[in-house]
């Protein structure tokens, strides 16, 4: 069987041809070829067209048509997956009332201050999980208080994977991990949360119906089969966010796994079945792909603004053009652990969730004038972000994270060894590198919707691990760790 996945980004479209078979992909592109358009109209709000996801989609299976042709007629079943915290509002008609509020608009920032304040921290933490911050809930409060007009003629409100599949069957609908993304979700209670919608004056018709992660959430109208080539009547049997289908796409299920990305910025997300929160809101839960009344599976997720641009900061400053990336972690591989009381902060892009919002910028400690040279820098930057997500590790053990293996994809900071043993060595976590992406993993994720596998597992079957680290008891790491870790807490305290 050929299932298809659809990744709907911020930047591009992607999608994957996926042979249930061989448990790999076939096929695979993305579009535009440049970064789509991102309208702010105004400091911190961030739009997207919805139109325009659609219209990327169609010219990315044009693509694949050119070689694949017959293989779309053979897609059984779709998945999707998509940029998290969109706000997409349609009317009764299923048009878009105005252009789609995303994952980075910060308009609402101040609505969630004060829901928080008045509903309280103890009721937040412990139903919501989180402050209602800047989550989809209130951007939606946002609109119904500065765009009353509009709010007048939502009929239902999506994600943006839920406007994807509704665009694709005509069925409108949402997961309740979607809903858990938006600050909708009562965990102590396991449904909708009542007081959030009756905090902000929603009345509850407003969201779509609930539908399972893994299951026929629509069939393709014959319109939609038409354009993509493909057969009508292909059901949509599998949709997440996608920091959760990240997740999922590494064969992150259980309790003890945690998924790491470490591109531009980077993500740790770690499984646990456990309802726990943290009381300073430094990260996030969500319901996980696989969660169950019967089994609950919750996903915590950590976010730090600088990670790979951290990197790309210092190749554009230091090096010429020339240099790659493979040079620069050659050179600092030839620069011992510790890089001989080099120290870096890496926290250079803005305010940082896991440092209770303080911006405490990048700076650079125990400078040596005589003895450190572009290596020992290198080595200190990529040791520091390695410090920086163990940092963050450590704020979600007492949520139940009981670390065990760390799954990545072989990309970014993880293409460099130096960063990947560092990170083992710090967490006492085995890493597992793969090659897989968000687009592969929620084809996998329709073929597990459509009853193609068996179970989950069976699923990542032909999964394939390309490199693996393990902790090195010989490592001093932890002990230059601890001195990074005095620096931090020296200038968090000094903010």
């Amino acid at each position: 069987m050929i299932t298809l996945g659809i990744d709907i980004g911020s930047s591009s479209i992607k999608v994957s041809l996926f042979d249930t078979r061989i448990g790999k992909s076939i096929a695979s592109v993305s579009y535009p070829p440049v970064e789509m358009e991102i309208i702010s109209v105004r400091h911190y709000w961030a739009e997207q067209d919805p139109e325009l996801w659609m219209q990327h989609l169609h010219q990315a299976v044009d693509l694949l048509k050119n070689g694949y042709r017959e293989a779309l007629k053979e897609v059984a079943a779709i998945g999707i997956t998509y940029q998290m915290h969109g706000l997409v509002l349609v009317d009764k008609q299923g048009k878009p009332i105005r252009n789609a509020i995303i994952w980075c608009d910060s308009r609402a920032v101040d609505i969630g201050k004060k829901a928080f304040g008045d509903l309280g921290s103890e009721f937040c933490l412990s139903h919501l999980l989180n402050s209602p911050g800047n989550f989809t809930a209130s951007k939606l409060k946002w609109v119904k208080e500065f765009e009353p007009e509009a709010y007048q003629r939502i009929h239902k409100i999506m994600l943006p994977g839920d406007y994807v599949a509704f665009r694709l069957t005509n069925q409108i609908a949402t997961t309740a991990s979607g809903l858990s993304e938006g600050i909708f979700w009562d965990f102590e209670r396991n449904t909708i949360s009542e007081d959030i919608l009756h905090y902000y004056g929603f009345q509850q018709d407003i969201l779509p119906e609930i539908v399972e992660t893994f299951a026929v959430q629509g069939r393709l109208t014959e319109e939609m089969a038409t354009k993509l080539g493909m057969s009508a009547s292909t059901p949509v049997t599998y949709r997440a966010g996608d920091q959760p289908n990240n997740a999922f796409s590494l064969k992150v299920l259980n309790p003890g796994e945690v998924a790491a990305t470490a591109g531009t910025s980077g993500v740790v997300y770690g499984v646990t079945e456990n309802k726990k929160f943290d009381p300073l809101s430094r990260v996030n839960t969500f319901l996980h792909v696989n969660n169950t009344a019967q089994q609950p599976s919750l996903g915590i997720l950590l976010c730090l603004n600088s990670v790979g641009i951290l990197n790309s900061w210092a190749k554009q400053q230091f090096f010429s053009s020339e240099i790659s990336y493979d040079t620069m972690n050659r050179m600092a591989s030839e620069v011992p652990e510790g890089s001989e009381g080099l120290f870096i902060l890496p926290f250079g892009n803005g305010a940082e969730r896991m440092l209770e919002n303080k911006n405490i910028g990048a700076s650079i400690h125990g400078l040596n004038l005589i003895k450190h040279r572009k290596g020992h820098f290198l080595r200190a930057l990529q040791e520091s972000i390695a410090f920086a997500f163990n940092y963050g590790i450590g704020m979600m053990q007492p949520l139940g994270l009981d670390l065990t293996v760390i799954r990545a994809g072989k990309a970014n900071m993880f293409l460099s060894p130096l960063f990947a043993a560092t990170l083992s060595n710090l967490s006492g976590a085995k890493i597992e590198l793969y090659n897989t992406d968000g687009a592969e993993g929620a084809a996998r994720g329709a073929a597990i919707g459509a009853g193609f596998y068996a179970s989950p597992s069976e699923a990542f079957d032909n999964l394939q691990v390309l490199e693996t680290f393990v902790p090195d008891r010989h490592s001093r790491i932890g002990e230059y760790y601890q001195q990074w870790k005095e620096v931090l807490e020296n200038t968090l305290q000094s903010k």
